[in-house]
This record gives C-alpha cells, structure tokens and sequence, in this order.
C-alpha cells in the first residue's frame, strides 16, 4: 500500500487557515510580552508622566528584594502541593469511575461539574466553608479543638489556597484521566488478571504505566495552572496574606503593578515568571518526558 499525503492545490490556503490561530497568539500573548518586556527596562512614574530607560536595573532590584524570594518560596511550595492534590484525587476518582457499570454516564458528569466554576467562586465557597466566624466547617474544627483561623495563620491559610485550587482543578484532571483509562485495551488487564495478577498489581504494573503520557501532559498543565490560573482563587480566599504567607509571584505582580503602582519592576517580575514557568516546561519536556511510555 502506497502512502498518500495531502497536497493543497493553492499555495496560499494553508496560510490562511493558520491566519486566525497565529493572529490570536499574536495578539494576546507575543504583543503584551513584548510589551512586558520593553517596560521591564523603564522606570515610570504612577501616572505615565515622565519615563526614564535604566536597563536592568529593575530585574537586579526585584531579584535582590527579600519579598520577592519568599514570594518565590510561597509560590514552589504552592504549585507542588496543587498538583499532588489535584492529580492523586482525579486518578483515584477516575479508576473507581471506570468500575462502575450502570450509570457510569451519570458519575462522571457529577465529577466534572466543579470545573465550570470560576476560580473567584471556588474560592468564596471554600471561604465561607472554612471562614472562622460563620464558616460550617471551621465550627466543625474548632469544636474539635483545632484552632482554625487561616486569616491570622500563615500555614493555614495556605492549606486552604492549596485545597481550593485542587479541588477547582481534580475535575480537569479527571476528566483526561477517563479518557486515558478508556484509551488502555481491555485485553491487558484481562490477560493479566487470568495470569493471577491482583487489583492493585494490574494497576501499578499496567494501567499506571500506561497512563503516563496522560500524567506527563497534566504535570505540564497543573504546573501552569498553579503559577497562573490560581490569581482569583488567592484574591479571593487570602488576599495574598496574612503576612504574604500566601502571596505566589502572580499574586505580587499583581500587587506591585496595580495596588503600589511600580510598573517597572511589576513588569520585571512578569517577564521573570514568564521566563521561569517556560524554563519549568522544558525541563519536564527535556527529563521528564524521557520516562515516559507511549506504548
């Protein structure tokens, strides 16, 4: 059998269908980094007044600053524990899914309804569930002796954050898990099962093995989702405190730019974070990948 490619009779065409596509990447992403990054290079007064090109002297100030790097610490910590607990409870969820056999149809639309809820709205939920005055669940805490008040602890309010961007993002995460279960042949895990291979044994020497395209590109999204998408859930639930525990570097280029007005530097730390989370991405392209089965 001879292979056959496609071949466009009008050379102009394919340009054309790319035209959308790569006129919205330029629009909202290459001309506002671009712009991120001419302005990382100025000093600019509150009102556009006067402006003054002092090269990178604002990258030198933002990494020297001793907020910044907590910022930094918070933001590590932040995007590890959200991936964990956003793609450990999806994989759970989507194998007990794929063993149901009437009404499985009906689980799965429960379990993916949390993700059409806006980050914002995530947020308030988990706000008012655990808000140490009226919050249902802190009252269940504190009447457990647990001191609960993520407005005055740092660690606490964190646990919260972390909680509510999981939990917004498991659905997500579920959703691709199903898909990747449904992908593995049936054959495997029944030709395994005839050899004697128990439950737990099938799942770590064939279905997790083989899901590991499907981890690989979810580490990719959840470690974006973490260091971006995760802005209305902070501003929502902490505010980025108390005492910048929960302040991520999203977060304080929001603060710096539009609440103190230091477009310099706010500029700086977003094309430094633009820079990292592109570094992050090749390297789990780059080493990570490596270990990954595409059978």
């Amino acid at each position: 059998m001879v292979a056959t490619r496609a071949i466009f009779p009008n050379k102009v065409l394919p340009y054309l269908l790319l035209a959308p596509q790569l006129a919205i990447t330029a629009i909202f992403f290459y001309w506002p980094a671009s712009q991120a990054v001419y302005q990382s290079l100025l000093r600019e007064d509150p009102f556009g007044l006067s402006t003054q090109f002092v090269g990178l002297a604002n990258f030198r100030h933002v990494l020297s600053d001793p907020n910044y790097l907590h910022s930094f610490q918070v933001t590590i910590i932040f995007a590890i524990a959200t991936a964990v607990f956003a793609m450990l409870p999806a994989l759970y969820l989507a194998v007990m899914a794929d063993k149901v056999v009437r009404g499985r149809g009906f689980y799965r639309t429960l379990l993916i309804w949390p993700y059409a809820v806006a980050p914002a709205i995530a947020g308030m939920l988990w706000l008012f569930l655990f808000n140490p005055s009226i919050g249902s669940l802190a009252v269940m805490l504190r009447s457990m002796g647990i001191n609960w008040d993520p407005l005055l602890n740092g660690p606490q309010a964190m646990i919260l954050v972390v909680a509510a961007a999981a939990w917004k993002q498991i659905s997500y995460n579920f959703l691709f898990f199903v898909a990747g279960l449904q992908a593995i042949p049936k054959s495997l895990v029944e030709a395994a099962s005839i050899d004697g291979a128990g439950e737990t044994k099938r799942f770590w020497t064939i279905i997790f093995p083989l899901l590991a395209p499907t981890s690989f590109f979810l580490l990719v999204i959840n470690t974006v989702y973490a260091f971006f998408d995760t802005f209305g859930i902070i501003h929502a639930v902490t505010g980025g405190g108390p005492g910048k525990a929960t302040e991520t570097l999203v977060y304080k280029v929001y603060n710096d730019g539009f609440v103190n007005l230091i477009l310099g530097e706010s500029a700086a730390q977003s094309v430094i974070l633009m820079v990292i989370v592109i570094g992050l991405t090749a390297v789990q392209f780059r080493y990570v990948e490596r270990r990954v089965h595409y059978g």
